[in-house]
Parts: C-alpha cells; sequence; structure tokens
C-alpha cells in the first residue's frame, strides 16, 4: 500500500545535475533549505523525447516567476549529466531544450524516483511527478500523472503562491484573492 508523503518531511536527495551554467555540479534538498527556498522538483521520463521538452522549456521560460517566490526549480530524469547536457546543447528548433534557467538533475540510480514513488521499475524511467518542498523541508504538494500529458506552469505557480499564502485558498483561488 502506497505511503501518504504529503504534509512529512521530504525524501532528503544529493544529484549530480546539469546547472543552469551548463556546467556540471550538485543539487540538494538541504541546500535549498539552508538557503530558506522553497524547492518544485519535478520528475520527466527520458531526455529527447516528445512532451517533455515542452513543459521543460516553458519552466524555463517562467523560472523569473519562481525565483520571485523564493522556489529553486529541479528537473530530472534517469538519463545521465551527459544526456542532459547534450540535449541542453541542442536547440529548441531541433527537440532540445536550448538555455534552461534550471537545473536538470541525473537519477541515474532511480533512488530519488524510487523515495518519491514515481519510478517505473521495469521500465527504469520515472512517472511524471511534481513536488513543492517548503524551506523546511515538508512536503506540500505533489501530483503524479502518466508520462503522455504535459504539466502547467501557471497551475505551478498558482498552487505554490497558495502554499505561500499560509491561508485557506477556496476552489478556483488566484493569486491576490482573499483567502478564507
Amino acid at each position: 500500500m502506497a505511503e501518504r508523503m504529503v504534509g512529512k518531511q521530504a525524501p532528503r536527495f544529493e544529484m549530480e545535475a546539469v546547472l543552469a551554467n551548463k556546467e556540471f555540479g550538485k543539487v540538494s534538498l538541504e541546500e535549498n533549505m539552508k538557503n530558506d527556498k522553497w524547492t518544485v522538483l519535478f520528475f520527466y521520463p527520458m531526455d529527447f523525447t516528445f512532451v517533455c521538452p515542452t513543459e521543460i522549456t516553458a519552466m524555463s521560460d517562467r523560472y523569473d516567476e519562481f525565483e520571485d517566490l523564493d522556489a529553486e526549480v529541479i528537473g530530472l530524469s534517469t538519463d545521465t549529466i551527459h544526456t542532459h547536457l547534450a540535449w541542453i546543447n541542442t536547440d529548441r528548433k531541433e527537440n532540445g531544450l536550448g538555455d534552461l534557467r534550471y537545473p536538470l538533475a541525473a537519477d541515474t540510480n532511480h533512488a530519488v524516483s524510487r523515495d518519491y514513488g514515481v519510478l517505473i521499475e521495469e521500465e527504469g524511467v520515472a512517472l511524471r511527478g511534481l513536488f513543492i518542498i517548503n524551506p523546511e523541508g515538508e512536503l506540500q504538494y505533489q501530483t503524479v500523472f502518466h508520462n503522455n500529458i504535459g504539466r502547467d506552469v501557471d497551475e505551478t505557480l498558482r498552487v505554490l503562491q497558495a502554499l505561500q499564502t499560509g491561508g485557506l485558498c477556496p476552489a478556483n483561488w488566484k493569486p491576490g484573492q482573499a483567502t478564507l
């Protein structure tokens, strides 16, 4: 039986990544917590696919909005940092990513995908999962869905802002509206 994650401490992670400057480095939840940042962690199945670049580039194009909300965005798949870099170095017109404003992490041992409950074991790839973690390391939001559907960046930003209000947000709440 699946165990509830929301409202609990998020699984800690540290992974190799291609950073926004295209250098190899590391990303970790602990580092974001130390810097008092929210973490928007999203899983996608594989590099050089069709739906993935649409959402990865959409998140990058809106990165300033995440930054304004004190949030760090981390994308990850089970591919290697070398495959990530090759995809980043491929122009968007060629189904590549081009420059990204946030890191892409490599979960090559599948540990993080497994910890977050998104790993398709028999395929060795992750489902599309999105997790929002507050600066104290508590998982505040999760959504996991089939790999043929891309994420909605507007909804991700709306949920992040709703969580940051600290209040009760009614159905269809939008930033700037009153909470309950």
